[in-house]
């Protein structure tokens, strides 16, 4: 069956999508990269060297754009000029590169979007001619306002990055997809598996993470059972799961044919 993620009109068979920050070296990213099946991945201006440093070793060497479709991101923006900045940086060192991650933080302790300066960079940014994937919070009215301004898909948080905490407001989610017209993918706080496959449960259209594989005990491993949960994620929404109920009156075994007791 055909199910795809689509974005900006491009077609995806995985709806896990990676970021490449954090792992031990370059061998473990482009491992875990291959074992998560992701598609597209995520890189961060300022921590990854994509060409600004020549004669550095370059993540994309590892992860070619011939395989990867990259996705340059505003990690450590605390401003709209600078996220606005950081990727057109971007967009000339990947020879006109348009579809980015808009991030604008808060503040660096909680890391909490700064979503006045969100919609103040995805308003440049669109206008300028970028394809916008925009990490907001999980407030459904700002969730709209990005996607009205032209953002191609809504990244609310599950919880904080880098917590692990999981999806802390699965109402929020629900009222942000019930209204979006552009994909919805969680973005942040997932922290094992099973966070993964709730997201999808939900109908969320896709889950991007970094830290959950990059921080395990295991990185390879954990990016192998994020792919699995994803897909087993989607595949519940689709089937449909029976209705919660307090408890059946209808067994699930026929009767039928059952011999009764002749205990008095």
């Amino acid at each position: 069956m055909d199910d795809n993620l689509i974005i900006a009109g491009k077609k995806y068979s995985s709806r896990l999508l990676v970021g490449t920050g954090k792992y031990k070296d370059f061998n473990e990213t482009r491992a875990a990269v291959e074992a998560s099946g992701a598609e597209i991945i995520t890189i961060a201006i300022r921590r990854s060297n994509i060409g600004q440093n020549p004669g550095e070793p370059s993540l994309l060497e590892i992860l070619p754009p011939s395989k990867y479709t990259l996705l340059p991101n505003t990690a450590g923006c605390y401003s709209a000029d600078d996220a606005v900045r950081t990727l057109r940086l971007a967009r000339e060192l990947l020879d006109g590169h348009s579809l980015v991650k808009l991030e604008v933080l808060g503040d660096p302790q909680s890391l909490y979007p700064n979503v006045i300066e969100t919609i103040a960079a995805a308003k440049t940014l669109v206008a300028d001619g970028f394809q916008v994937m925009v990490y907001t919070s999980d407030d459904p009215i700002v969730a709209k306002q990005l996607e009205d301004i032209g953002c191609v898909a809504i990244m609310p948080l599950a919880s904080l990055i880098g917590s692990g905490m999981g999806i802390l407001n699965p109402w929020n989610l629900q009222l942000i997809m019930e209204r979006a017209q552009v994909p919805v993918i969680v973005d942040a706080g997932v922290g094992t598996a099973s966070d993964a496959a709730i997201a999808m449960e939900l109908g969320c259209d896709g889950v991007l993470m970094n830290t959950a594989i990059a921080g395990a005990q295991l990185p390879v491993l954990m990016a192998s059972a994020m792919r699995q949960a994803v897909e087993a994620g989607r595949s519940a929404y689709k089937a449909g799961r029976m209705p919660k109920k307090l408890y059946s009156a209808s067994p699930s075994s026929p009767t039928a044919g059952i011999i009764a007791s002749t205990r008095g």
